[in-house]
C-alpha cells in the first residue's frame, strides 16, 4: 500500500484548541478542511476561533488558494473520514478513549491515507493498539498554538511503516511546519520532556528561596531564552567553544557543566510551593487578562518566527553562492 498521494482535503477529528488551531493552519494553507466534533456548539466555537487567529495567518503569509470558506463541519466522524488523504487527530488524552477513537477512524478513513495524533504524551504503539491497517498511523505532535509554532514531533508505534513516517516528515514539511523525527518512542515525547527539566530546576530555585516567581521568568526569558529563540542548545555551545567551537567546549566547559548537572534540585511540589507560584504569577501578570497576556505572546511570537524566516532564507542564499563560487 502506498502512502504518496497527493493530499487535498484533511479532516480534524476533535476542535478543541489544538484541533482549531490546526484546522486554521491547514485553510491557511489552502486545503480543503473537514473537521468533526460530536459536541454542541462545536461548529460555532471553531469557525470563531478561526476568525479570531486569521489576521495572524496573514500575516504570516497564505497561500494562493487560502479561504476559511474551505471548511465543512460535520459531527459525523464517519462521513469526515471517508475522503480524506490525511487525518489530524486531536481528542481527549486518554489511552482507553484514543485506542477506540483510533480504531474507529481506522474503519472510516481510506487505506492509502495517514492518520495523525496530536497526542501530547500517549505512544502510538498504545494508540494503534486495535487498528486494522496500524502501519499508516503516527504521532504528529504539534506546540501551541500549532498554526503558529512550527515544530511538530514525528514518531511511529511498533507497527507503523517507515514509509508512513516519512511522508508525514514530508508533508508537515510542505506547509512550513519544522518536524523533529523521534527515533524512539518515548512518553512525553521529547520537547515536552525539555521544558518539563527546565521548569523542574525553576521550582526547585523557588522553592529554596533563591529566586521570586517574575525573576525566575526574566532568568530564563532576559538570558538563554533569547538565544534559544534563534538557535539550539548544542549550537549555542558551539559558538560558546569560541574558535574551537563545540571541540574546545567539550574539552574545556563540559566537566564543570556536569558538575553543575549533578547539583541540580529535585522540588518537592507541596501546596505551600504550588500557592507561592499562584501569588507570584498573578502578581507579575498585574492587571493582564490571560488573553492579553497571550494577544501580547502572539504578537512577538509573529514578529520572531518572521525573523527566523528572514534569517533562514538569508542562510540557504549563501549556502548556495558558496556552492557555485
Amino acid at each position: 500500500m502506498s502512502l504518496k498521494k497527493p493530499i487535498h482535503r484533511i479532516a480534524i477529528v476533535g476542535t478543541g484548541t489544538i484541533g482549531s488551531s490546526w484546522a486554521a493552519q491547514y485553510l491557511a494553507c489552502g486545503f480543503d478542511v473537514v473537521a468533526t466534533n460530536p459536541s454542541p456548539n462545536a461548529e460555532s466555537k471553531l469557525r470563531g476561533y478561526i476568525d479570531s487567529v486569521w489576521e495572524s495567518l496573514i500575516a504570516m503569509g497564505l497561500s494562493a488558494n487560502a479561504s476559511r470558506e474551505r471548511l465543512t463541519f460535520t459531527s459525523n466522524m464517519k462521513g469526515a473520514l471517508s475522503e480524506a488523504d490525511f487525518v489530524q487527530e486531536n481528542g481527549p488524552e486518554r489511552p482507553d478513549f484514543k485506542i477506540k477513537l483510533f480504531a474507529e477512524m481506522d474503519d472510516a478513513t481510506p487505506s492509502d491515507s495517514i492518520i495523525a495524533s496530536s497526542s501530547s504524551g500517549i505512544t502510538m504503539s498504545v494508540i494503534q493498539s486495535n487498528c486494522k491497517r496500524p502501519e499508516r498511523c503516527v504521532i504528529g505532535h504539534p506546540f501551541n498554538p500549532p498554526h503558529m509554532i512550527p515544530l511538530v514531533e514525528v514518531v511511529g508505534g511498533n507497527k507503523t511503516s517507515p514509509e508512513a513516517i516519512q511522508q508525514a516528515i514530508v508533508f508537515y514539511a510542505s506547509i512550513g511546519k519544522k518536524p523533529i523525527y523521534l527515533r524512539k518512542e518515548f512518553p512525553g515525547h521529547a520537547a515536552n520532556r525539555l521544558r518539563a527539566a527546565l521548569y523542574r530546576e525553576v521550582l526547585y530555585l523557588i522553592e529554596q528561596g533563591i529566586l521570586s516567581v517574575e525573576d525566575a521568568d526574566d532568568a530564563v526569558s532576559w538570558g538563554p531564552g533569547l538565544r534559544w529563540g534563534l538557535m539550539g542548545p548544542n549550537m549555542l555551545w558551539h559558538i560558546g567553544g569560541g574558535e574551537g567551537g563545540i571541540q574546545q567546549f567539550m574539552e574545556k566547559f563540559m566537566d564543570p557543566l556536569v558538575t553543575l548537572m549533578k547539583n541540580l534540585g529535585n522540588p518537592e511540589v507541596t501546596t505551600e510551593l504550588r500557592q507561592a507560584i499562584i501569588g507570584g504569577v498573578m502578581q507579575e501578570a498585574g492587571n493582564r487578562s490571560v488573553k492579553q497576556l497571550a494577544q501580547e505572546e502572539n504578537e512577538m511570537l509573529l514578529q520572531l518566527i518572521n525573523l527566523r524566516a528572514k534569517g533562514a532564507a538569508e542562510s540557504t542564499s549563501v549556502k548556495k553562492d558558496d556552492q557555485t563560487t
